[in-house]
């Protein structure tokens, strides 16, 4: 309140506030506290709002903590709605500018309340509300951090903000959406088709798609977000230095989904048009399911098509599709329970009201006591004192090992991290009881080697920024005692070159013996260091910082080994892709390495033996081995070849009086698929050929269409680049021949069936 009216000079007079007015399902009268806190401060019953369970009433999901709120709204006056409307009404007169919630209960599955042991309050305000009622001026979009953007919009699109809804709507889509990337790629989220790179994915293809209704030519996004950066950049230090990631992964995402939008939009018209002449109202689920799984195109912007052509879309079928797919992507995996085990840890923890001491970075033993046990299913829950255990977090695996007491002993499965705080997750036979006095041991040899896996993550990312570039970062990790598994926000795959680069650096580094050290300081000066932070993880005033002598800083809590030297060696066994934009490097260490070694040397003897070659001629003997391979092959490839046309002549269907040919075909390369499809059409004659091979992780495609049938209006080069678009691929060609390469093999079928579509509306 103080704030409110002294310090942003706000007329209290104006001042209207809402409390809970109570609920009959929760049991729970007005929130009486929170009215008589208003009515000392000053403000009449007659600006005091009770409002229910949906407006006043904050709750994180259907069980946990819980409270009512209470807001503070702002009078705008009567330009903006009649005097009888109030706060909470469909309404701009009174304009909601800051909210506090009272978590005070926990609610449980059976929707009864109970007290939490430690309350608190979770307030916050809205900061472009506040400036919107400081520069007074209609909405948010009218301040002066937004109105570069509007003009931005306007200059490009040529059209004027104001001028009609739909206008207005999309320029202010442009600025929202362009500030909101922009500050999420300045923290190191990328365009992806998961969690929080999919909510930005979704950001930028919506701006990109309103820049298009506007009638904007050409790239644009990477502009509007500089527009951003040139705004915000001296508040915000962080947009400066990401500058040019920031333009990188725009300028990305649009170039993809250009190639998206182009051919969804011609698809969804082809459905629209469809369900005009049905007399339909609606697309089907099945439909729009296919455009978002075969073709990338968004449901949201399906929807958002439809709606602007008076149509709509079954969502409930299409969200019912989505789980189908996420079910089937699920099934074989095994199922833990451990998401269950880590609630019922985290209630476990709430009930005790106090929190264990973790001790592991000092040492990895502790005698210490049970202060809490919970007996469940065999396992038991405990919370120690003191604890040596380090709980799983930041990519870390828990630590295992033992607590004994002076008769028995149980080993710990898991340690589950909730905060600051932890819950121990013992296997079945400890006999553990609460107030007893235990020994915590760690297990030495895992904790080493997890701690070797952890401080070789660190240089592997610093060997990756120096190699690739600034933009790149950490995008999810596995630190184990078994290996180490790093994700990172990379749009291409790693050269053989580039790999060995990285691997060479971190062995240089771990050969130099560089000190390892851990330090807490303030955020801000960790910050001020150059020290690395993991987006999405919550820090403090105060953080650990974990140093690497010349070469890395980062924020990170988990173990790490003294000097590098205790490493031994690094090796890199895997680079592959873990999602859109987002590349994954596998290594192992020490022991783990040099295992790995002597695995591959052994491999190396029995090929030696196998070839009769020396180990240090191995690969010329392959290659003699691959040569003689090939000509055999080709003594035996022409009646196969034959056999192979043959049958896909057989299976040609009749579209419109031409016959049409869509097949998989199993070629050794590109050039044979050339040729096949070739023979194929040259038997048919006034033909249609598409054939598709899937080969490792590439896919080739070619189409083959006769002069006469190019008359008809199918042209081999549009027909390719449709299917091309479905495997991630791109390709072209003259109107009678064209081929295309790929990179999603698994979209095979789905390209062959676009391309056949494409074909067959052409000869309809």
């Amino acid at each position: 309140w103080e704030f409110s009216t002294q310090d942003l000079g706000l007329d209290p007079e104006r001042i209207w506030i809402t409390v809970f007015g109570g609920d009959d399902e929760l049991g729970l009268g007005p929130d009486a506290e929170a009215i008589e806190c208003w009515r000392a401060i000053g403000i009449p019953d007659e600006r005091i709002v009770l409002l229910g369970r949906e407006d006043n009433f904050w709750q994180s999901g259907p069980t946990g903590p819980c409270g009512p709120c209470s807001e503070l709204y702002l009078d705008r006056g009567p330009g903006f709605g009649p005097d009888s409307e109030r706060p909470g009404d469909d309404t701009e007169r009174y304009l909601e500018y800051w909210n506090l919630v009272f978590m005070q209960y926990e609610l449980h599955a059976d929707g009864s309340l109970t007290g939490l042991p430690q309350q608190n309050i979770d307030t916050g305000l809205g900061l472009d509300r506040m400036a919107a009622i400081q520069q007074d001026v209609p909405s948010i979009y009218e301040t002066e951090h937004f109105r570069p953007l509007l003009e931005f919009g306007e200059k490009r699109s040529g059209r004027r903000y104001g001028q009609d809804e739909p206008t207005t709507r999309s320029l202010r889509v442009l600025a929202d959406h362009g500030r909101g990337a922009t500050f999420l790629m300045a923290d190191g989220v990328v365009p992806s088709n998961e969690e929080r790179g999919y909510v930005l994915r979704r950001i930028l293809r919506r701006a990109i798609r309103h820049g298009r209704s506007l009638g904007i030519q050409g790239p644009f996004v990477a502009d509007l977000c500089e527009v951003v950066v040139e705004g915000l950049g001296d508040v915000y230090p962080e947009l400066e230095a990401e500058r040019q990631t920031i333009a990188r992964w725009a300028a990305a995402e649009e170039e993809g989904f250009a190639r998206t939008l182009s051919q969804g939009e011609r698809l969804l018209a082809e459905l629209i048009e469809g369900a005009r002449a049905r007399g339909a109202e609606q697309v089907s689920a099945e439909d729009a399911f296919r455009l978002h799984d075969t073709y990338g195109f968004p449901f949201e912007l399906t929807q958002e098509v439809l709606a602007e052509q008076g149509l709509t879309v079954d969502a409930q079928g299409f969200a019912a599709l989505m789980e189908q797919a996420r079910n089937r992507a699920r099934s074989g995996a095994r199922d833990t329970g451990g998401d269950q085990t880590a609630e019922r840890a985290a209630a476990f923890a709430r009930q005790t009201g106090f929190s264990t001491r973790f001790v592991g970075y000092e040492s990895t033993e502790a005698d210490t006591v049970a202060r809490a046990v919970l007996a469940e299913n065999g396992t038991q829950l405990v919370k120690l004192e003191d604890s040596p255990f380090y709980p799983a977090g930041g990519g870390q695996v828990s630590d295992t090992g033992l607590v004994r007491t002076g008769s028995a002993e149980a080993r710990v499965a898991e340690v589950f991290r909730l905060g600051s705080d932890q819950v121990l997750a013992l296997e079945p036979g400890g006999g553990l009881k609460e107030g007893q006095e235990v020994h915590a041991e760690v297990d030495r040899s895992t904790r080493l080697a997890t701690m070797r896996n952890h401080t070789a993550t660190h240089l592997l990312h610093a060997a990756l920024r120096e190699r690739l570039g600034d933009h790149l970062r950490q995008a999810g990790s596995y630190v184990g005692p078994d290996k180490l598994r790093f994700d990172f926000t990379h749009g291409e795959r790693l050269s053989r070159d580039e790999l060995a680069n990285v691997e060479q650096r971190v062995n240089g580094w771990i050969a130099d013996n560089q000190m390892v050290t851990a330090v807490e300081t303030t955020l801000d000066e960790a910050r001020s260091l150059g020290a690395m932070a993991l987006f999405g993880e919550k820090y403090g005033d105060w953080v650990r910082m974990v140093e690497v002598d010349r070469v890395s800083r980062e924020l990170c809590g988990g173990t790490h080994v003294a000097t590098t030297g205790e490493i031994g060696l690094f090796h890199i066994t895997v680079e592959t892709s873990s999602a859109s934009n987002v590349r994954r490097i596998e290594a192992v260490t020490g022991p783990g390495a040099t295992a790995l070694f002597e695995e591959r040397t052994a491999q190396l003897r029995r090929l030696s033996e196998a070839l009769r070659a020396p180990e240090g001629e191995l690969e010329r003997a392959v290659e003699k081995l691959n040569e003689r391979v090939r000509e055999l092959s080709k003594k035996s490839a022409a009646p196969a070849r034959d056999t192979t046309a043959e049958e896909l002549v057989k299976a040609a269907d009749d579209v419109s009086g031409v016959p049409v040919v869509t097949a998989r075909a199993e070629v050794g390369d590109a050039k044979e698929l050339l040729g096949l499809a070739d023979r194929v059409r040259q038997t048919l004659g006034d033909a249609v050929v598409v054939l598709g091979a899937a080969a490792g992780e590439r896919v080739h495609l070619v189409v083959n269409v006769a002069p006469a049938v190019v008359e008809l209006g199918v042209k081999a080069g549009a027909v390719v680049k449709v299917a091309a678009e479905v495997v991630g691929g791109g390709g072209g060609g003259r109107d009678t021949m064209a081929q295309a390469g790929g990179r999603l093999p698994e979209k095979l079928d789905d390209a062959l069936q676009s391309a056949r579509t494409s074909v067959e509306q052409s000869l309809s």
